[in-house]
């Protein structure tokens, strides 16, 4: 059975950093692209970052683009995120996710499996 279990999230003031890491089980997910997503209340789950399968390429979104940094470990079946530079408006819900393929995708409908999710939570 796969599973995804996402840790790190936690309460932290604005400015501050928080890693977040997503580690998998139930089968070798490094021939597939990761990304994470967040959900805050109210709102539709959105695209946060992705990496391929060789975690040689990534992609951001452009409200976090040069803020976190997502990276893998294929040898520990892990994904990260390290959010430096947190805002408010970063507070969700985040999620971490299998792709179908190798390929970065943004589309929610594009990712297999899901976490449960971990929560972040920004202070002004």
């Amino acid at each position: 059975q796969v599973q995804l279990v996402e840790s790190g999230g936690g309460l932290v003031q604005a400015g501050g950093s928080l890693r977040l890491s997503c580690a998998a089980s139930g089968r070798t997910f490094s021939s597939y692209a990761m990304g994470w997503f967040r959900q805050a209340p109210g709102k539709e789950r959105e695209f946060v970052s992705a990496i391929n399968w060789s975690g040689g390429r990534t992609y951001y979104a452009d409200s976090v683009e040069g803020r976190f940094t997502i990276s893998r470990d294929n040898a520990k079946n892990t994904v990260y995120l390290q959010m430096n530079s947190l805002k408010p408006g970063d507070t969700a819900v985040y999620y971490c996710a299998v792709a179908r393929g190798l390929k970065i995708t943004y589309y929610t409908y594009e990712y297999d499996y899901w976490g449960q999710g971990t929560q972040v939570t920004v202070s002004s």
